[in-house]
């Protein structure tokens, strides 16, 4: 499954700016990828493992704004139709699964 996060954080202050760079740079380190401005989202193995990145977010929410986090499946996440100038591009595959020997 795939965890989004979306937000709009005011930007007007030197504080707000700091606070915004605070949460994104959170969500950079928990995994979180961009997929567009103020839209970040985090493969998980399951539905389980979402909830630890739900509390991360919650922890991390800036005093301003708003944020929304929403979970989707795979298969949901691979029907989104993505667009680049006009051209159709596929969806981010999911990483890898890591192997042990």
């Amino acid at each position: 499954m795939w965890l989004m996060a979306m937000f709009d954080l005011p930007v007007k202050t030197k504080t707000d700016r700091r606070e915004y760079t605070r949460f994104r740079h959170t969500l950079i380190r928990a995994g979180f990828v961009m997929l567009q401005f103020s839209v970040y989202a985090r493969f998980l193995p399951s539905e389980e493992a979402s909830v630890i990145y739900r509390k991360v977010v919650r922890a991390a929410l800036p005093p301003g704004g708003e944020v929304r986090v929403m979970a989707v499946t795979d298969h949901q996440y691979g029907k989104m139709e993505i667009y680049l100038q006009k051209k159709r591009k596929a969806a981010e595959s999911p990483p890898a699964q890591l192997g042990l020997f």
